[in-house]
């Protein structure tokens, strides 16, 4: 039963995201296409299914475009203003932030996966993702910090370890860490 329940927990986590964007995007698409409907109706007396896909689209790609270009400066100026009057919500606005940035965007950290070697007696070895290579500001000039995620969860550790226990694979990045969060149970 338990296995059960952990199988219907880690399908939840791959289909919800997908699951809420396409409600969020039929319920603008009936909304809309019914809205165009009556107004289509009403001015020139036809009407068009499937009109409110075009405009759905067409109005995801202006809301990017407006918000990469003209919006995106002047909100993060001000939202940076209300951080500074606010150090516990910069803390973890920032560690959230560097959080998301890390698994997707441009300083994407989660790309180099690696093994380390954690307990030589035993050769217990630990599957991670080097998240930073340069310690120099710590003083530890022959270490790396590794992250290692959990499995069935969205948190991990950070580990200080030495260079000669890390060990590169050549493994896709999100492969090695669906492998990971699931426990071993999806396979590489």
């Amino acid at each position: 039963m338990k296995k059960i329940i952990n199988y219907f927990l880690q399908g939840l986590l791959y289909i919800a995201p997908f699951a809420i964007t396409a409600y969020i995007i039929y319920i603008l698409f009936n909304f809309i296409d019914n809205l165009l409907d009556g107004i289509l109706e009403k001015y020139l007396g036809t009407d068009i299914p499937g009109l409110g896909l075009i405009v759905i689209f067409f109005f995801l790609v202006m809301v990017g475009m407006i918000g990469k270009s003209i919006l995106a400066q002047p909100i993060k100026i001000i939202f940076n203003r209300v951080l500074e009057k606010a150090p516990f919500l910069k803390f973890i606005y920032s560690a959230l932030n560097d959080l998301f940035s890390a698994f997707v965007g441009k300083e994407r950290k989660f790309k180099k996966p690696v093994i380390v070697l954690v307990n030589p007696v035993s050769n217990l070895e630990k599957l991670g993702f080097i998240t930073e290579e340069d310690l120099s500001k710590l003083n530890e000039k022959e270490k790396v910090a590794v992250y290692f995620p959990h499995s069935y969860n969205f948190s991990g550790e950070l580990f200080i370890v030495p260079k000669d226990q890390v060990r590169s694979i050549d493994v896709n990045p999100a492969m090695v860490m669906k492998f990971i969060v699931s426990g071993g149970a999806t396979g590489i």
